[in-house]
């Protein structure tokens, strides 16, 4: 259908396990929201997917599913995925979201990102994956976006550049962007790709 790289990854850390995240980008919002119509026409995907999509209430395929559909930024307008994908090499997924109390505060905080950001990221050499705004889903106004690390012990280590990078210390310490008014909630998942992940 022209949609991809397409992510799937099941929740390692976070407050709900087991869980599994499914991120299909899409050059369009017509082609993400006629996906399930094109889906249900395809035969052979409903003969692959049977199980799963006539799972009964005594064996459900799952609890409940939330979908969001995200924008990409401005400044990162393309998914990115990792290099140690195309190798199926180990890696991890982190998957942030910043929660806003306002939508003129979570212009604020999308805008922090395009005033430098992007670059202190890059410079302390995270491997972004995507930054997206939330056009429809829960818990609005957010933004959510995915980095991608070797190991837990690679994330750390690259957060604490990123935390002492005298950029971002300039940054942070702008008044337009006061993180306390900016952001009132961040929801931080660690994720692990399943086999048939293209990211």
């Amino acid at each position: 259908m022209g949609l991809g790289p397409v992510g799937a990854f099941k929740l390692d850390i976070g407050p709900e396990t087991p869980a599994y995240s499914l991120l299909i980008p899409g050059s369009s919002v017509e082609a993400l929201a006629e996906l399930d119509l094109r889906l249900a026409e395809d035969a052979e995907f409903l003969k692959a997917a049977d199980t799963f999509r006539n799972a009964t209430s005594a064996a459900p395929s799952f609890q409940r599913v939330e979908v969001s559909l995200l924008a990409a930024f401005k400044g990162w307008p393309k998914l990115t995925p990792p290099a140690a994908a195309a190798t199926k090499a180990k890696r991890i997924f982190q998957l942030r979201t910043y929660e806003s109390p306002s939508d003129g505060e979570h212009v604020r905080k999308v805008e922090m990102f395009h005033s430098g950001e992007f670059e202190i990221f890059l410079s302390a050499g995270f491997h972004p994956v995507f930054f997206g705004d939330t056009l429809i889903g829960s818990r609005m106004p957010n933004l959510t976006y995915m980095l991608s690390f070797a190991d837990l012990a690679e994330l750390d280590a690259k957060w604490d550049v990123f935390r002492n990078d005298p950029a971002w210390k300039k940054l942070s310490s702008d008044l337009r962007f006061a993180f306390d008014s900016i952001v009132t909630n961040i929801t931080n998942l660690i994720l692990s790709p399943l086999d048939c992940s293209q990211i």
